[in-house]
Parts: C-alpha cells; sequence; structure tokens
C-alpha cells in the first residue's frame, strides 16, 4: 500500500536497472536464424529446436529457402537414402523414409521431419523428391457407385 501512495504521489524512487545480467535477448528475427552449419550434430538440433515453430531455422536448398522443423539427433547407421545437396553444409542431406537426414561436423546425425518452402506449403522431410508429383485419384467400380450414390 505504501508503495502505491509513493507512485500516486509521485515521490517513489526511480532506480533504472543495470544492463549488466540482463538476459532478455527481444525477439528472433527470419534473418538471423539461417542454420550455420560448421558446428556438431547436436548444437544444429539444438539451433533447430531451439528455432521451431518462430521464427523456424532455415537453408537453402536449390537456390530456394527452406525451414527444418521438428528435429531429434540420431544414433544409428547413416540410412539409406536419396543425396539432398545443402549450401554451406560440409556434407549432403540424405532424404530417407523417416524424413531429411542432415549431418554436423562431427559426422553424427540430426534428422529433421517437416519442411517449409516460400510459398508456406509444409511437407514431410521424408516426401522432398515427390513433392511435385501428384497422383490422380482413381476410384474401384465400388467407390464409383458409392460416390454416385451420395451425389
Amino acid at each position: 500500500v505504501e508503495a502505491v501512495h509513493l507512485i500516486a504521489e509521485g515521490k517513489a524512487p526511480r532506480i533504472p536497472q543495470p544492463k549488466e545480467g540482463a538476459t532478455y535477448e527481444g525477439i528472433q528475427k527470419k534473418e538471423n536464424a539461417e542454420i550455420p552449419w560448421d558446428q556438431p550434430a547436436a548444437a544444429l538440433h539444438n539451433w533447430i529446436r531451439g528455432h521451431d515453430k518462430v521464427p523456424g531455422a532455415w537453408t537453402t536448398i536449390n537456390g530456394q529457402v527452406v525451414t527444418f522443423y521438428g528435429s531429434s539427433l540420431l544414433d544409428a547407421s547413416v540410412p539409406a537414402g536419396q543425396e539432398l545437396t545443402i549450401k554451406g553444409a560440409s556434407r549432403p542431406g540424405l532424404v530417407t523414409k523417416n524424413g531429411l537426414v542432415v549431418f554436423g561436423n562431427d559426422g553424427k546425425m540430426v534428422l529433421v521431419r517437416n519442411l517449409q518452402f516460400e510459398d508456406g506449403k509444409m511437407i514431410p522431410a521424408s516426401k522432398y523428391f515427390s513433392a511435385d508429383e501428384t497422383t490422380a485419384l482413381e476410384l474401384t467400380e465400388e467407390e464409383k457407385k458409392m460416390a454416385e450414390d451420395i451425389r
């Protein structure tokens, strides 16, 4: 109550907060979230995880900005997959059935589950090479009859 009265009367002491020891870093910006590839896998994982969901850790693949979401450390043998060149990475990533495997400068692996493109489209990382493919839906005779009944 005394503090409120001092404030109301304009007599409350004003002590500026020292800058030393301040921990607030402000809101992270997208331009500061580019993945620095020359570091160990654990640091890459922490970078991706630390920027998940906002603003999203990103890199350049085939001239396009791609944002990585959902990383985890992968402690296994190198899985089979299709190579994907990533700008700045010392080694190509691998698109596998579980996602995109990227390598730290220590040779250890990070698994990324989802990718988002500049246009906002998000896909499972395992579908990177099939992202542009479209397949027509083909119905069986039974399904065609059901569709007609529904109409």
